[in-house]
């Protein structure tokens, strides 16, 4: 996995989707020429085309008319969903409804919105439009058996990348049961129907793909699971609200609702007012906010910066806000890297005068309900900006906790926040245990430890660390390398906790 996982965090969530898309058009293509699909390839190309150039189109026309930034990716990933899920038209008389549906799914990013966040998943609700109003809706073609494959290891994949592995049980597991339930009131076969669930339905796709669109999925792990959990039990086309009957779409667009009902509509354009160096490859960044903004500390919001020639990563991530929901500025601590991505380079360089969209806040990397819990907070380079915003808050809320910080850095420049860590010493006994891993670099007056967080430092500053619980967050790596640190220590898996943070790269 740890190979996978590498592999994975070289590329955004949303790249990644593109080219799953990609892949599987390209493997439905080869099959047409084998009559595999019902359609052949001119159609699967025409189709493509058309829907695609629909969509590039009225993406660019309604952004140029309202006047606001347009994402390639979102425009991408949406039109090549509904090529997966709209049967290719084989015949002219079909291509106004392919136009009508790709408009329809378009539209709804700008108009079916509230406070800039939307309401429905645009491919689905497009669908919806269509079957009601128009009377053709989608077959949902990629759900064949020669497909199933392709779309599942791509699905895995993805909700890897993505960490929603729970959404997507729960949804699996609502819609079997809901379909097994209706099967034994039909006296069907449990094979025949597990078998056309599976194979020969939108089940996985749907799963996979649309359930855990980042912008209309509920922020945390609980409500994402009620989510899946709505969406499954609907997911039965033996199930009809009145005349409704569900159909795959229909029980997403419900879904949506609930998940736009439970998260906070957050999208903001932000300007930034200075920024602090530490080092040479760190920085904290500082916004004035337009507003004030409700979250808890810990939690992430996802940064767009529109700019041209985007690399494979795109243009937008998840960074953890670093300041508190107290503070009148919001903070995005960032490190960058020699190769680092188009989107660090556009970020390097931004001034004053240079928007930064924000929004879609999420995230379960918070502080326990239950102030008598010890913690301790492990860091490793700039994975320190959740506890800069725990910390934070904990020092103007007049809160104490019992919190040790072990927070690691190759050189001492590179140290950030010292002055929040110094705080929260003076107003409620934060211990601070600083360590610096380039031993070559570390200069005679150095006070703090050497070397890499190990066992032998937990329990020289921890004595009672079986009784805590855990919080890890850094780079990938050295998330994991502190979670096998925790159990050779016997930590319990059930207090560690680790920080869902995308945006190293």
């Amino acid at each position: 996995m740890k190979f996978i996982d590498n592999l994975l965090n070289q590329i955004t969530m949303y790249r990644l989707t593109v080219y799953y898309l990609i892949m599987l058009l390209c493997v439905a293509l080869f099959l047409s020429f084998f009559q595999l699909v019902g359609f052949s390839p001119m159609a699967l190309i025409v189709s493509t085309a058309l829907i695609v150039a629909t969509g590039y189109i009225t993406n660019r026309a309604i952004g140029y008319f309202l006047a606001v930034p347009t994402n390639t990716e979102s425009f991408l990933i949406t039109t090549l969903i509904l090529t997966l899920i709209i049967t290719p038209s084989e015949h002219y008389v079909g291509y106004p409804f392919l136009v009508a549906a790709t408009g329809l799914a378009i539209a709804s990013k700008f108009l079916l919105t509230y406070k800039n966040k939307h309401i429905f998943n645009p491919a689905a609700i497009a669908v919806v439009v269509t079957s009601l109003f128009f009377g053709q809706s989608a077959s949902w073609w990629v759900g064949t058996t020669y497909l199933m494959p392709f779309v599942l290891v791509g699905g895995l994949l993805l909700v890897r990348k993505i960490q929603r592995e729970d959404l997507v049980f729960t949804f699996l597991l609502s819609a079997l049961a809901v379909t097994f339930f209706f099967s034994l009131m039909h006296q069907s076969s449990i094979l025949t129907t597990l078998t056309a669930l599976t194979l020969h339905s939108s089940l996985l796709f749907l799963g996979f793909v649309m359930l855990t669109e980042p912008l209309t999925t509920p922020p945390t792990k609980r409500l994402q699971a009620i989510y899946g959990a709505i969406v499954g039990l609907l997911f039965s086309p033996n199930i009809a609200l009145g005349p409704l009957v569900m159909t795959p779409e229909i029980a997403l667009c419900i879904g949506n609702i609930f998940a736009f009902v439970v998260s906070p509509k957050i999208r903001l354009k932000l300007f930034m007012q200075k920024s602090i160096a530490y080092g040479e490859d760190t920085v904290d960044y500082i916004f004035s906010l337009p507003q004030k903004i409700s979250f808890t500390p810990g939690q992430y919001l996802e940064w767009t910066i529109p700019h041209d020639h985007t690399d494979s990563r795109g243009n937008r991530r998840y960074f953890t806000i670093a300041s508190s929901p107290t503070e009148s500025q919001m903070h995005l601590g960032v490190r960058f890297y020699p190769d680092g991505s188009s989107f660090k380079k556009a970020l390097k360089s931004i001034t004053a005068t240079t928007p930064v969209l924000v929004g879609s806040l999420g995230g379960d990397f918070v502080l326990p309900d239950d102030p008598k819990k010890k913690l301790v907070f492990l860091a490793g380079g700039i994975g320190i900006t959740p506890y800069r915003a725990m910390i934070k808050y904990l020092t103007d809320a007049n809160q104490k906790r019992d919190i040790v910080l072990f927070y690691a850095n190759k050189t001492e420049e590179e140290i950030a926040y010292t002055d929040v860590f110094d705080e929260a010493q003076k107003a409620y006994g934060l211990r601070t245990v600083y360590t610096l891993t380039d031993e070559a670099s570390i200069p005679t007056s150095w006070k703090g430890e050497k070397g890499r967080i190990s066992g032998e430092m937990i329990k020289k500053y921890v004595p009672d660390y079986l009784d805590r619980w855990y919080y890890l967050s850094g780079p990938h790596g050295m998330v994991t390398y502190y979670e096998e640190l925790l159990h050779m220590l016997h930590v319990p898996s059930s207090h560690i906790k680790k920080d869902f943070f995308p945006g190293f790269v």
